[in-house]
């Protein structure tokens, strides 16, 4: 009898912890990429916008660590080599996207490094990727793409239409219509054509893609266009899944126009909020950059404007140097560490110093993937 008892306890509490881990894990997973977002951008984003330090949601958000940024061969990354660490967990040259580290950029492909969409694309998740940046540049075609070199716009936008993994790609949105259309008419395609081949939504607005669409492409002429909407709208499209969904949002924050970068840094960081607010706990929400930039505050007096009118009304993104009163920038990527912020299941790995490749891994261990 007591040994029957002893029986029946272990299997209710093997129950009730199989239970307490599956609540711990995340159903969904949302990485927000702030292209060139280092610290030093979020820093004077914040006072810009704010005229205070440590004003935006994502320098508060409850778990926060330093991510190194150099991708295999180099101190300072580009985008390619950058979002591959970040979506496949390694290191690769600058200039290739998720090929391994055997690729000679132009010249060789080296082997596909298997991504966290296609990861969720195999196990039946809905998957989607957003940006104010071409579609098809680097940061999103990390996730989705391997090719040897970010240059190859058409060839990266084409494998959309040949998923490894799953039916493809769910939601795609970003900028590049125009040269797009164009590489992958060289490459025979006829675009048009090809994308609702595949049983997508083709659009150039959010306004012309029906309600009850459950695959979309939306390609608009350039990244000026309502990001937070689009955030929104994707999750509304992915959510349908019971399963889940991965999402990257991309938004450029590189200051070669200072003012551009900084006031699209602070509007990021809202949409960040946003979903933050909207999403249920079972959601991991990521917050990191590629690689940092050369911005720095040099001087300047609190309680006064960061950017005077005159410099606000400058055009900065045409020079390669430029120094105001209280802010210079060289139009340069950076080495320096990058904050990694996250909220949800498995935010608790985020902390101290990390590589790259961790943030890949901590977003696999959030879904209990191995």
């Amino acid at each position: 009898m007591k040994r029957s008892i002893s029986l029946l306890l272990v299997l209710f509490l093997l129950l009730v912890w199989s239970e307490l881990a599956a609540q711990d894990r995340a159903k969904n997973v949302i990485l927000f990429l702030g292209d060139a977002g280092g610290i030093p951008t979020l820093n004077a984003a914040s006072i810009y916008g704010y005229s205070k330090p440590h004003q935006l949601f994502v320098q508060k958000m409850p778990h926060i660590g330093l991510s190194e940024t150099s991708s295999v061969s180099q101190w300072v990354t580009d985008s390619a080599a950058g979002m591959t660490a970040i979506v496949t967990g390694h290191k690769t040259h600058n200039g290739v996207i998720s090929q391994s580290d055997a690729a000679v950029r132009r010249l060789k492909d080296g082997a596909p490094l298997k991504t966290i969409l296609e990861y969720a694309e195999e196990r039946g998740l809905s998957t989607g990727v957003v940006s104010n940046s071409s579609a098809a540049s680097a940061t999103p075609a990390a996730c989705y793409a391997h090719v040897n070199d970010r240059r190859k716009e058409g060839e990266i936008f084409a494998q959309i239409l040949e998923p490894r993994f799953g039916d493809g790609i769910d939601f795609v949105l970003g900028a590049g219509h125009q040269r797009i259309l164009e590489e992958m008419r060289k490459l025979g395609l006829d675009p048009e054509v090809a994308i609702k081949g595949k049983g997508y939504t083709f659009a150039k607005s959010l306004q012309a893609v029906p309600s009850d669409s459950r695959r979309v492409v939306v390609l608009f002429d350039s990244g000026n266009f309502d990001l937070g909407a689009a955030t929104q709208r994707a999750i509304d499209v992915l959510s349908r899944n019971p399963k889940g969904f991965f999402l990257m949002v991309e938004s450029d924050l590189h200051t070669d126009n200072i003012v551009q970068g900084l006031e699209r840094a602070v509007a990021f960081d809202r949409i960040i909020q946003q979903t933050a607010q909207r999403m249920k706990s079972d959601t991991l929400i990521l917050f990191t950059a590629d690689h940092s930039y050369d911005l720095r505050i040099h001087a300047g007096k609190k309680n006064e404007p960061l950017l005077s009118a005159p410099e606000k009304a400058t055009a900065t993104n045409d020079q390669d140097s430029i120094r105001f009163a209280n802010v210079r920038r060289d139009d340069d990527h950076t080495g320096e560490e990058v904050i990694v912020a996250a909220q949800g299941p498995g935010a608790e790995r985020v902390r101290g110093f990390l590589a790259n490749t961790e943030v890949f891994h901590i977003m696999m261990s959030a879904v209990g993937w191995k």
